[in-house]
């Protein structure tokens, strides 16, 4: 039972944050400016995470060396955000959005060159069937893909990398999820919010049609996404929900679809296949390494 849970799970949380291209870009189509929306979508988000904070009771207890490590996360959390929103002008979301999932990729080549985990041949087929799929996603001539945004969204690959990676080793993992989900988000909108002054300005929500988005943007591939994504992995385990996680490319693609006309034809097909299928190699073969790690701890009998 707790499995089928783990996987109900899993497939909302990867389902909610495919959903950001659907209510960012009809956002953008208002004519808000995009870090506006970003400011908004992470400062509601950041109230809905206390509200269920406090509601739990939790303490928002931290020490000033938490605080600085959450703060540095939040850096490169916010540069992922506001790199993923802007590519939406150059790379249908879709596509941008299946490139963005190479980050797993990418982080297990940083474990394994900086952390020293154990290389594996794995490694190296998972990094070229990505390349292959982004090659064949870029260059198959379906979709209007303007080179600018190219590096932009490699660029949040590496930010994101950064982000997961920096959780695991900086030692905020310790903290409360929910809690450390908070100050993350919270830090996140004071980025954007300092950015959005230096640029634009922070617009005003001048429709309902722009305050409802905004707030679906915020709860449902905002808080929703990560609160599941804890329970997942409480239920079904870490395994079972990386790979579920998949469901985020599929969801944004068939959401650029239906609802923005974007080309999807045998290319880019192929390109996501092989990019969710190199995801799928590493996270299978991580467990993999584990399962043989734990058999091969030797068992003390009594004497």
């Amino acid at each position: 039972m707790k499995n089928i849970k783990g996987i109900v799970f899993a497939l909302i949380s990867s389902g909610t944050f495919g959903l950001i291209p659907l209510f960012s870009i009809s956002l953008m189509k208002t004519g808000m400016g995009l870090p506006s929306i970003l400011f908004y979508r992470f400062s509601f988000s950041a109230v809905m995470m206390g509200m269920a904070c406090l509601i739990q009771k939790k303490s928002f207890k931290a020490s000033v060396k938490e605080f600085q490590k959450t703060t540095l996360l939040s850096v490169f959390y916010a540069a992922t955000a506001l790199g993923l929103i802007y590519c939406y002008l150059y790379i249908p979301s879709g596509v941008a959005t299946t490139i963005h999932f190479l980050y797993p990729v990418l982080v297990t080549l940083i474990m394994t060159t900086f952390f020293k985990e154990k290389k594996s041949i794995v490694l190296f087929l998972s990094a070229v069937l990505s390349l292959i799929g982004v090659g064949f996603l870029t260059w198959s001539g379906e979709s209007i893909i303007n080179p600018v945004g190219i590096p932009i969204v490699l660029g949040i690959v590496f930010t994101y990398s950064i982000y997961i990676v920096g959780i695991n080793k900086l030692g905020v993992d310790k903290m409360d999820s929910q809690v450390l989900t908070f100050y993350i988000l919270l830090f996140t909108g004071f980025i954007l919010g300092v950015f959005a002054c230096l640029t634009t300005g922070i617009e005003k929500i001048t429709t309902g049609f722009q305050f409802i988005n905004l707030l679906l943007l915020a709860f449902i591939p905002t808080v929703i996404s990560n609160l599941t994504l804890v329970l997942a992995i409480k239920y079904a385990g870490s395994t079972i929900a990386s790979i579920l996680g998949s469901m985020e490319p599929l969801v944004a693609v068939l959401i650029g679809i239906f609802f923005f006309n974007e080309a999807f034809g045998f290319f880019c097909f192929t390109g996501l296949l092989l990019i969710i299928a190199s995801v799928i190699l590493i996270v299978l073969s991580n467990q993999k390494q584990k399962v043989l790690r734990n058999d091969t701890v030797p068992i003390h009998h009594e004497k």
